[in-house]
């Protein structure tokens, strides 16, 4: 056995990669998928080695080599850097990240990511959760895990990995102005237990008092409003342009209309008048802490 061979030590299997299959209805994501793994086998038998034998070397079993190769199994990125150094590929495998990185996500996540990416300002209310953009990697996974019927372990991590690369909208330069309103209730709702929930409080507090940030809540103690129907999410654009949606107005359907998104920003314009300002609402949540 080589040194690389030994240093690689037990290779690595379909359990120990759960959330990485591939997702049939993705055309695209098949597409990339399928492209990259032929590219590694075409490369590795240029290289006159076996599957068996490459696996080895890279640190995995030689049915995860298969099905990698074989378009059914998203590669890793730390995968991709192993086999570029293997095959001496110069790069050219290892870059193949940049777009395999954005199959890792499902299909509908992947496009509201892409567009809090390109928005300029973000305005989101919730009435039942803490935004998804808001969340620690424990409060997602308790959140995603309680649905009826659960999840497979893959398919949750998947989902939490994907919620969790939205949150790349806060490491942007120039950052988006991004406005936030939660409702009381979740607040106090100890997702994951006590330890999990108070990190989620914590983060948020980190992330509010971030400049590009204005978070605010909504007291349960507050007049109606008119968010009680449901989510509501803005999205403006550099061009002047818009996206809104709303789950009780528009049934969570994006909307580009004029006349529909301004009645999304009355609303949450409303919405915002009547929740606490941002410093009451830092102050609120860091009471909350307080209080366990």
């Amino acid at each position: 056995m080589t040194a690389v061979e030994a240093e690689a030590g037990r290779l690595k299997g379909e359990a120990d990669e759960p959330g990485w299959e591939v997702d049939p209805d993705d055309e695209w994501g098949v597409a990339v998928i399928t492209t990259v793994g032929r590219q590694l086998k075409l490369r590795r038998e240029a290289a006159g080695m076996r599957a068996a034998e490459f696996g080895r070397v890279v640190g995995y079993g030689e049915d995860m080599v298969y099905k990698i190769e074989g378009g059914k199994r998203i590669p890793r990125q730390e995968f991709l850097d192993k086999v570029d150094e293997v095959l001496g590929a110069g790069g050219l495998i290892a870059a193949a990240w940049e777009d395999v990185k954005k199959v890792r996500y499902p299909k509908t996540v992947r496009q509201l990511g892409k567009l809090e990416g390109k928005a300029v300002e973000i305005g989101v209310y919730e009435c039942n959760i803490i935004a998804g953009l808001l969340q620690t990697p424990d409060h997602a996974r308790a959140v995603i895990g309680a649905a009826q019927p659960p999840y497979s372990p893959d398919d949750m991590e998947r989902m939490v990995a994907a919620r969790l690369a939205r949150q790349s909208v806060f490491e942007r330069d120039p950052a988006p102005s991004i406005h936030f309103v939660l409702e009381e209730a979740p607040l106090r709702r100890r997702v994951g237990g006590t330890m999990v929930w108070r990190q989620q409080l914590e983060h948020l507090l980190e992330v509010g008092r971030l400049n590009s940030v204005w978070l605010q809540v909504m007291p349960t103690d507050t007049e109606p409003h008119p968010g009680l129907d449901g989510r509501i999410e803005l999205l403006k654009f550099p061009d002047g342009t818009a996206v809104g949606r709303s789950d009780g107005k528009f049934n969570g359907r994006p909307v580009s209309d004029p006349r529909q998104l301004r009645i999304l920003e009355l609303r949450y314009g409303t919405i915002r008048a009547q929740a606490l300002p941002p410093r009451e609402s830092l102050a609120f949540i860091e009471e909350l802490l307080g209080e366990a």
